[in-house]
């Protein structure tokens, strides 16, 4: 995908997304994977300003959360390419608050969103994949309910003809040569080398330098 100086990037989903941003400064990116994608997008520009990176990703959310805030997160900035990352808290609150969240409906939720973006927008649409590097006793259960809950990402993602960056297969890989810790201490939520690792995918999948 070749991204002009002018298009505006957009960027939602979970605390992966969120990075600690500032979300009263509309312009705050976070410290995570989406300020390393606008700083290398920033630099490739050169001079120029570059694209327009705009971040809404909220802790804690599932793909029920983005529902209510798609118009006004997504829709209503008219974005040129959307990147979607969900799907960690709707397994995770399954095993800490017992919040069940079916693979069937996550699915048809998520669908519908990428369906609104394709038809209310011309945007470019991209997933991330959820993921997990087990690190605390029990989270191995999870794959129970995360691994069907990835294969619905990826059916939904390739339905619409979403750039898919596999963030699951990129972080497994990289634990083979390293502690899990290093990656995600939580097992969750990435360690700044994890952040640069799910950058490094979307460019690899996005926007590979020319």
């Amino acid at each position: 995908m070749h991204i002009k100086d002018t298009d505006t990037l957009l960027f939602i989903g979970d605390s992966i997304t969120d990075a600690g941003r500032d979300r009263t400064d509309p312009a705050s990116l976070g410290n995570g994977y989406v300020q390393r994608i606008a700083g290398t997008l920033g630099d490739r520009a050169g001079a120029g300003q570059g694209p327009t990176v705009i971040n809404r990703g909220i802790s804690g959310h599932r793909v029920y959360d983005l529902e209510p805030r798609w118009t006004t997160d997504v829709i209503e900035h008219r974005p040129d390419v959307v990147t979607v990352k969900i799907g960690i808290n709707d397994t995770w609150r399954r095993y800490d608050q017992e919040l069940l969240s079916p693979v069937e409906e996550f699915e048809a939720c998520l669908d519908g969103l990428l369906t609104r973006t394709a038809r209310e927008t011309s945007a470019r649409l991209v997933v991330i994949t959820p993921f997990l590097l087990p690190v605390a006793p029990g989270q191995e259960e999870w794959f129970e309910d995360l691994t069907p809950r990835t294969e619905a990402v990826l059916r939904s993602a390739r339905a619409h003809d979403a750039l898919l960056v596999r963030a699951d297969l990129v972080l497994s890989r990289a634990a083979e040569d390293k502690e899990a810790t290093e990656l995600a201490r939580d097992g969750v939520h990435p360690t700044p080398l994890g952040h640069r690792l799910i950058a490094d995918a979307w460019f690899t999948e996005v926007a590979p330098a020319s």
